[in-house]
């Protein structure tokens, strides 16, 4: 796989990661890292705290949260200010066809299954971020 490298002078794109499990966020911020400016928030409550901050464009989230999960999380994410239009990917264990239905409901561009591969995460946040 060849992947483009990012203009130097122009700005990251920001990604939230919203995701309770540490080593699995930790993955994903080493991942994409590498292109993004990536913020972490292990529950749904701080990553509408955080996304209110930073204005990401894209929030890549977990449904299984404490809290706040990734359903209600997406759905509340698009009523902050500046954030209407956010891109949204669920990147989560639940992935039975209601799962996956509920999860477009609440806004979701993609909805992948763990275990993922990593090629089809940053394929699916390319397009998701319009890349």
């Amino acid at each position: 796989m060849t992947t483009s490298k990012p203009d130097p002078h122009q700005e990251k794109k920001r990604i939230l990661v919203a995701e309770d499990d540490p080593a699995i966020a930790a993955m994903l911020v080493k991942i994409l890292d590498v292109r993004y400016e990536v913020h972490h928030a292990d529950s749904g409550t701080a990553a509408l705290a955080l996304a209110d901050r930073v204005k990401p464009h894209l929030a890549l989230l977990d449904v299984m949260m404490p809290g706040l999960d990734g359903y209600a999380t997406a759905q509340r994410l698009r009523l902050l200010p500046g954030l209407k239009s956010i891109a949204i990917v669920f990147l989560t264990a639940k992935s039975g066809p209601m799962d996956v239905v509920k999860g477009i409901q609440s806004g979701a561009r993609f909805y992948l299954a763990k275990p993922f591969k990593i090629d089809e995460l940053l394929a699916k946040v390319k397009k998701a971020l319009g890349e």
